[in-house]
């Protein structure tokens, strides 16, 4: 089952991506993850998840003033 780097899949990317944010990381996910998920990709799906979750911050707040 050990898939080489970059081949880590799209639903293992933005799950890894998902709970870091939390800053809720098993070590031993945290070493599958740097064998097998690309880098770059990691980095792309933190900045769209960070912006996505702004996003969902701003319209919670309008919404509640508004």
């Amino acid at each position: 089952m050990n898939e080489p780097r970059g081949k880590g899949g799209f639903l293992k990317l933005v799950k890894a991506v998902f709970w870091s944010f939390f800053g809720v990381r098993r070590r031993a996910d945290l070493e599958s993850d740097a064998a097998q998920l690309n880098p770059l990709h990691l980095i792309a799906a933190g900045v769209i998840g960070a912006v996505l979750f702004i996003v969902v911050l701003l319209l919670v707040v309008r919404a509640v003033v508004g």
